[in-house]
């Protein structure tokens, strides 16, 4: 069986901070519109119609500003409808946080920092979520995937075992993990085992990385089928607790909302495949040297998706 990780990054918007905490709740996290929620709630319904499991990085960081029982509303559901939660960093709200930034600093994202002051930092919000009921996290995926190395020897410090911030189907990306492109598989790395987030080849010989507004679903099912005939033990694709919204989070996305409930249909349909998580299905270093293979760049799929990327755009990207 090929394990499928449903990865959620699962934030308040730092953005939205002056709006409050109700209000950044509501756009970020439950995604509230007229027609309906599209968030946090919204997903983990939809999966557990199909009998699959998430995992939702949950970012302990604006506790700074509105204290544990901001984390604790994101986390508590989370747990008791059975799903997994582990790990997420935006430094940016140390920024935000003026007289409350206990940690002398401000950066946008956690290698911005060095080695000791990232262990004060991911240390502070592995407790936090903890206080706020998730079990001890093992895994961590880096606000805007902006982890280093010294990022991953904090984590092997601090006993979490997994990281999932590498991204090799982004170029030029905030990430500055000394792994390339050609690192698609689990990997042990720095003390902890780098899981990269899943890719499909474009034309040109690029990569585009899995999540839900880059890959149009017939692209991420064909990208799970392929990891599955070629006998990879996992595939990793991400979305976010408010992916499912227009820009400005004040309406649902049609376009990837659909995106979104095709995958959980196909995934869940797709013989020799389950979703997974890093308790169910703790990823492994693989023994092999050469790179990962990856879907082959499509023109029907590549089309089909740039179309639909328009339209979504058109209709969802402005407002």
């Amino acid at each position: 069986m090929t394990a499928v990780f449903i990865t959620i990054d699962t934030e308040y918007a730092a953005s939205l901070a002056a709006r409050g905490r109700a209000e950044n709740f509501a756009r970020s996290i439950a995604c509230e519109t007229p027609s309906g929620p599209a968030g946090l709630f919204y997903k983990m319904a939809l999966m557990d119609r199909h009998g699959l499991k998430g995992v939702f990085f949950v970012d302990p960081m604006p506790a700074l500003l509105w204290g544990q029982e901001a984390i604790s509303d994101i986390v508590g559901p989370i747990v008791a409808a059975g799903h997994e939660v582990q790990l997420h960093c935006h430094t940016e709200w140390l920024a935000l946080a003026g007289a409350n930034n206990r940690f002398g600093a401000t950066g946008q994202n956690i290698a911005d920092f060095p080695f000791e002051r990232q262990c004060a930092i991911l240390d502070w919000a592995r407790g936090v979520l903890v206080a706020a009921g998730a079990p001890a996290p093992v895994a961590f995926r880096a606000g805007n995937y902006g982890a280093n190395d010294d990022t991953l020897r904090a984590l092997a410090h601090l006993g979490l075992h997994y990281d999932s911030s590498h991204t090799p189907g982004i170029a030029g990306g905030a990430c500055r993990i000394s792994l390339g492109r050609d690192d698609r598989r689990p990997v042990r790395h720095c003390g902890v085992t780098e899981v990269p987030v899943g890719c499909i080849r474009t034309f040109g010989g690029g990569l585009r990385h899995a999540q839900v507004t880059a890959i149009s679903a017939r692209e991420m099912l064909a990208a799970i089928r392929h990891a599955r005939d070629h006998g990879l033990s996992s595939f990793t694709m991400v979305s976010h607790s408010f992916e499912l919204l227009c820009r400005a989070r004040a309406r649902v996305n049609r376009v990837v909302r659909h995106r979104f409930e095709r995958l959980c249909r196909g995934i869940a349909a797709m013989e020799g495949v389950e979703s997974g998580t890093y308790a169910s299905h703790p990823p492994r270093p693989s023994s092999r040297q050469e790179p990962r293979p990856v879907l082959p760049a499509a023109g029907l799929r590549e089309g089909l998706r740039l179309a639909e990327q328009f339209v979504s755009n058109r209709l969802y990207g402005a407002r």
